[in-house]
């Protein structure tokens, strides 16, 4: 496998740099804090709890409670995996052969591309930068080959924000269902979305053969109980996907399980927090960026908690980016990441978070650079 050069920058400096300005996860909680929540027996539940092995599908309360965030699911069509990142794994293993062919939409995680790269054939078709991250349907079926078993897409985006109008998902599903393929759909940021308005259907609820990710770590911010999940309207593919999960986790962390309900159960709680943070931060985030229009260009991404501003001054973004986190403690994440083997990307941008606490400390850190490196820059 290709290195993952996001988590290889993320090793060097997520937990040593001073300001954490590029994480893309919502602000979390203590377990004190998440059990607060709890009804006295889930809370009992959870301290009485024996750590044996638990269901290799995920415990059946914990299916029933993500069940109930789509509209046409059961537990029957949900199966748990120990994070996000699981379920892109054993998906593209399952779904993929070496005689098959993948469509993805770029930019993306990483992992939508590396590991269908390392199965089979894969083309990219962008997400046009110019045209504030337009995804053009047309060029997804051109793509199409005899041999095309999966379209990969998520939204909102990682790293640009961006939504797709609820017709363009319509037209893809409608595209997929034309040509028989597969429609895995990473969902992991969806409910905060920056409108509500602009919230598109769940690949799993509009679509027979629709692949729906998502996991505790993103909208929730709950990424240390590494609970995710597929959920899919095809039981006959979770099967199989079951079966690929005993060679990997085999099964998820009981405590983790127990704390998800829970969460789950607060999700309305969690998230109206949540989303009142984003709006909060984001324009905070709005306002920098409108204090230095000679030096970057910057559109309000229509959800999640990431964006993807360009950078317009002298030098490289990668330039930049070194000399924030070398002299100034400051963590962004520089296009080079986000390249593709499939296609062209944009050089010229960086991925800013703004979903978790403190960012005020982490924008005054970047102003005081910028106003010191002025005529650098």
């Amino acid at each position: 496998m290709r290195n993952f050069e996001l988590e290889i920058h993320f090793s060097k400096w997520e937990f040593n740099a001073k300001y954490h300005m590029t994480a893309s996860d919502s602000e979390s909680m203590s377990m004190e804090a998440l059990l607060a929540m709890g009804s006295a027996e889930d809370v009992s539940d959870f301290h009485k709890l024996w750590l044996g092995y638990t269901e290799t599908w995920g415990a059946p309360d914990l299916r029933e409670e993500i069940a109930s965030t789509y509209n046409l699911l059961s537990a029957n069509n949900i199966l748990c995996f120990a994070g996000a990142e699981e379920g892109v794994y054993a998906a593209m293993r399952v779904m993929l052969g070496k005689d098959d062919h993948a469509i993805v939409v770029v930019p993306n995680y990483q992992a939508a591309e590396t590991i269908p790269l390392d199965i089979c054939a894969v083309s990219g078709v962008s997400l046009h930068a110019d045209k504030d991250w337009f995804l053009d349907i047309g060029e997804i079926e051109a793509a199409v080959k005899p041999n095309t078993k999966l379209v990969s897409i998520n939204f909102p985006n990682n790293p640009t924000g961006a939504i797709i109008p609820e017709k363009s998902m319509q037209d893809l599903i409608a595209l997929c269902r034309k040509h028989d393929l597969y429609l895995f759909s990473d969902e992991v940021y969806r409910l905060i979305e920056t409108h509500e308005s602009s919230r598109i259907t769940q690949a799993a609820d509009g679509y027979e053969k629709g692949v729906s990710l998502n996991v505790c770590s993103k909208a929730y911010g709950l990424p240390g109980l590494r609970i995710g999940w597929i959920g899919c309207q095809d039981t006959e593919l979770l099967q199989k996907l079951e079966r690929y999960k005993h060679y990997l986790s085999i099964c998820n962390s009981a405590p983790s399980e127990r704390l998800a309900v829970i969460a789950l159960k607060n999700r309305d709680k969690i998230l109206e927090r949540n989303r009142s943070l984003l709006k909060s931060n984001l324009a905070q985030v709005d306002d920098f960026f409108n204090e230095y229009p000679h030096l970057f260009e910057w559109t309000i991404p229509d959800g999640g908690c990431v964006g993807y501003p360009r950078y317009l001054g002298r030098g490289g973004v990668d330039d930049l980016c070194h000399s924030l986190i070398e002299e100034a403690g400051i963590l962004l994440l520089p296009s080079s990441i986000y390249k593709s083997e499939l296609m062209a990307t944009p050089s010229d941008r960086f991925r800013i978070g703004f979903g978790r606490k403190g960012i005020e400390a982490g924008l005054d850190a970047f102003r005081a650079f910028l106003d010191e490196k002025h005529n650098e820059l």
